[in-house]
């Protein structure tokens, strides 16, 4: 039997989106649960703050998984900036870079029942100031794919190619990866979805949100591509 795979939200999203990556796992045999956010649940993060709260979300919702399924371990995928917060989950060394964990006490240590980690169009690097102290932290403590015995597995999407005449993406790309001139989802470029170590998968005409019109990185046809790396 498949391990459960949890699936962690990208910044501000709520889970409702998710519904779509979760009945693709599903047809695929891979029992799937969202962490069930509400866009209100990122409000404390806005500004580079803590995700504490977020990291607690998605370790009860691991623990009830493992509960319901008779097991010690599950998969985690996390879409977009869920990938890097998944990264400090994952983690042994106290995340204290905010004044306001100093005395919070997160769950450790989650590596020891997460099998693979899978991220979806997640900005491993960034430039934006506001970013940078919990990217900072994540990629200083954890650099590239730092435990052996975790699978980790980067998706990136190959969908847009970055020019001037297209304000959003071109700049989406400069502060994340630093050249605006790359291809990627059309948020994030393909060499900042990549870590070190990590298994990497780039998939041609993947965006990175989802749209009626377009694919996805939850669409039933990409997931079918992806899910084969879960345990």
């Amino acid at each position: 039997m498949p391990l459960p795979t949890v699936i962690l939200p990208g910044y501000l999203a709520s889970a409702l989106p998710y519904q779509e990556m979760v009945n693709a796992l599903a047809a695929q045999g891979f029992p799937a649960v969202t962490v069930p956010l509400r866009r209100r649940d990122w409000l404390p993060t806005i500004g580079g703050r803590s995700v504490t709260g977020i990291i607690q979300a998605l370790d009860a919702t691991a623990q009830r998984a493992m509960v319901d399924h008779g097991c010690n371990s599950i998969n985690l995928v996390g879409h977009s900036a869920g990938g890097w917060i998944a990264r400090i989950y994952l983690g042994e060394v106290p995340y204290d870079v905010h004044l306001s964990d100093r005395q919070r006490t997160l769950p450790r240590p989650a590596r020891t029942h997460v099998s693979t980690l899978v991220t979806l169009g997640t900005p491993h690097t960034s430039q934006e100031r506001w970013t940078r102290k919990n990217l900072d932290f994540v990629n200083q403590t954890y650099p590239g794919a730092f435990y052996d015995d975790v699978s980790y597995v980067c998706v990136a999407g190959k969908a847009i190619e970055g020019n001037k005449a297209d304000w959003f993406t071109f700049n989406s790309y400069k502060i994340t990866g630093g050249d605006g001139f790359v291809w990627g989802d059309g948020i994030v470029p393909v060499s900042a979805a990549q870590l070190n170590g990590a298994t990497p998968l780039v998939l041609d005409q993947v965006f990175h949100s989802p749209r009626p019109d377009r694919l996805w990185y939850g669409s039933k046809a990409v997931v079918e591509k992806w899910s084969s790396w879960l345990a």
